[in-house]
């Protein structure tokens, strides 16, 4: 587990293997802690709505060069994806100290930058969890943190979230009644009668269900939004289509998990699709991990089997305990 700061130190590590704000014992260890009452109030925000939003401290001059340096990427297109492996400032957002600093206080473990998603425009997106595209074992450690490039307002389509919908459960696909780990094509799974487009209108009922209140997110240029992997959120209509939305969202995990994506995944019938990621901070892939050790995984992302994985850390225990648990 890697240390943090003195300045930002807080208790030693949970029982549970689970991120920080998700401890039964938060509130308890934050009154305790020593961080300072800025980051006391980030971390409580965080965890009561799923989201908050502060200052990354990233110079304008970088947001300004994301910008400009993304924009010859787009060829006609409404995102990038990855662009940090050729834009240097779109790697400096996405690796920016103060970022870094905040997660970890959050979550108590390395982040783990692994793609940078950059938009010319709003993406007019409909609610979604980003649990089902990213996910990991021990469950939760993954977050997305979304910078304004330049300021959003209500014309430019700004995004939109449910304050507390993260305390949801995590319904995964098989809770949806859908499968996508039968899904052949790209067709099969996005396309306009894909098992995604059926998973945002399921969803679209539970919010109803739920009477879940929406929130509409307008921010000046520089100010971050860190949301949690559960945190339903979309993009608002763009009411000005002269208008642009220039921004960066990153996703996170967090070191020492298993990654996969629970859209392309079925554990009742032993499929994982388990993702190889790389680390944006050191360029070099990440294993997958369970408590401390690899797990064993060939490929950039495939369908594991989860009885693999069990027999891959059965492995690493010494025969007689192997012995004593067939007992």
């Amino acid at each position: 587990m890697t240390s943090i700061t003195p300045t930002t130190k807080v208790l030693d590590n949970p029982p549970f293997n689970m991120p920080w704000v998700e401890s039964p014992f938060f509130t308890q260890e934050l009154n305790q802690s020593n961080l300072d009452p800025e980051l006391k109030e980030i971390a409580l925000r965080f965890a009561k709505d799923g989201y908050v939003i502060f200052d990354p401290q990233i110079s304008g001059s970088v947001l300004d060069k994301a910008i400009a340096g993304v924009e010859p990427l787009y060829k006609g297109g409404a995102r990038v994806q990855d662009a940090w492996e050729t834009v240097s400032a779109t790697r400096e957002i996405a690796t920016a100290p103060r970022i870094l600093e905040v997660l970890r206080i959050l979550y108590r473990r390395e982040p783990i930058p692994f793609q940078t998603l950059n938009f010319p425009v709003g993406t007019q997106q409909l609610t979604h969890s980003d649990a089902v595209h990213f996910n990991s074992i021990p469950q939760k450690f993954m977050c997305g943190v979304w910078v304004a490039l330049e300021d959003i307002h209500n014309d430019n389509g700004p995004l939109h979230y449910y304050p507390g919908s993260h305390k949801l459960p995590f319904y995964d696909m098989i809770d949806m009644g859908l499968s996508g780990s039968s899904a052949q094509t790209v067709e099969e799974l996005y396309g306009k009668e894909g098992v995604y487009r059926e998973y945002e209108k399921r969803l679209a009922t539970i919010i109803e269900a739920q009477g879940l209140k929406k929130m509409i997110m307008n921010m000046p240029k520089g100010n971050a939004l860190i949301w949690a992997s559960n945190l339903l959120h979309g993009g608002e209509p763009i009411n000005d289509p002269t208008s642009s939305r220039h921004s960066q969202v990153t996703h996170y995990f967090f070191e020492d998990c298993v990654y996969y994506t629970p859209l392309r995944s079925d554990t009742t019938i032993d499929k994982l699709f388990v993702r190889k990621i790389r680390n944006i901070i050191t360029g070099k892939l990440v294993p997958n991990k369970y408590f401390g050790r690899p797990v064993n995984q060939d490929g950039h992302a495939k369908a594991a089997s989860i009885t693999g994985i069990v027999r891959s850390i059965g492995r690493m225990l010494p025969k007689s305990l192997i012995k004593k648990i067939k007992r």
